[in-house]
């Protein structure tokens, strides 16, 4: 599915009732007759189907860095609009980041960072200043990467450090793999209705210097649970994680935000096709999690 990069591409739906006509004389007459009864009858249903949506999402990602990244950003595209059409929000794309100013940010209710972190300082500025003003955000996997040195250093404090809490990237299972997560704040709209523990779609999983648990302002909500150890398959030794603690999804109270470490799909490499081997979306209590989610942060 290509998704266009300069202008917001729009997912919408609905239904639009239409008169048909009939033949003429008598029957085309009781024809439209007819027609315009089902519409006025219809117009409690056809208002409610008209109504604005329950709130909008811009979706930014870039798209380029990483295969298994694109692909999921790619079946993202599809599964959002979906959910989108079925639970009443609007849900809109863009590659374009200099769409990442208050103006547009204006329009959209929630914020959503697929694959990416902007870079740019007016950029930083204000989605810092949307999220300070009642803003929303739900970011995926290598929206909250940062490593000194690398492609994308951590030099935005402020995202990081303050919002995000975790710091700097610190390493990685290899390769992607399901994991057991475990519910760690029971009682929050994206985990509330959540079982206590669940197997999760395929994912690369990430760890970080800072450890949240330490920090009053963020609230775990899921967490790889012990029975997922060994997780990774290496081959290198420390791609296999055996124990120790690991937050995969969490929120910042000060803020109306959540972070997901999901959105690293497998792809088979070994073969050279670099076909997607697994979904980020295959995990119906996964899935579920990301949409409560997204529903908790379009509400106010």
């Amino acid at each position: 599915m290509h998704v266009a990069s300069k202008q917001p591409t729009h997912f919408s739906g609905g239904t639009r009732l239409v008169a048909a006509r009939g033949p003429r004389g008598t029957g085309g007459r009781a024809a439209r007759l007819l027609a315009l009864g089902l519409l006025l009858a219809g117009g409690g249903e056809a208002q409610a189907q008209a109504r604005p949506p329950d709130f909008r999402v811009i979706a930014f990602f870039t798209g380029k860095q990483d295969l298994a990244h694109i692909s999921f950003v790619r079946e993202a595209n599809q599964w959002f609009p979906r959910m989108a059409a079925q639970y009443h929000f609007a849900y809109d794309t863009t590659s374009d980041w200099q769409h990442l100013n208050a103006a547009f940010l204006a329009r959209y209710q929630v914020v959503v960072f697929l694959d990416s972190r902007p870079e740019q300082a007016a950029q930083r500025l204000a989605f810092q200043q949307y999220m300070e003003h009642g803003g929303a955000w739900l970011g995926f996997h290598f929206a909250a990467f940062a490593l000194t040195p690398s492609a994308y250093p951590q030099n935005w404090a402020w995202y990081h450090e303050q919002f995000l809490g975790s710091g700097e990237y610190a390493g990685n299972t290899w390769r992607p793999t399901a994991a057991v997560l475990q519910v760690a704040d029971r009682h929050h709209p994206a985990t509330r209705h959540l079982p206590a523990t669940f197997r999760s779609a395929p994912n690369e999983w990430y760890k970080w210097t800072r450890d949240l648990r330490q920090n009053p302002a963020i609230d775990v909500l899921l967490a790889i649970d012990p029975s997922s150890f060994p997780l990774g398959t290496g081959p290198k030794p420390f791609e296999i994680w055996h124990a120790g603690y690991y937050p995969v999804a969490w929120t910042n109270r000060r803020y109306r935000m959540v972070y997901a470490n999901m959105g690293h799909n497998d792809l088979d490499y070994e073969h050279g096709t670099n076909q997607p081997l697994s979904s980020t979306f295959s995990s119906p209590a996964q899935s579920q999690f990301l949409l409560n989610s997204l529903r908790w942060l379009g509400r106010r």
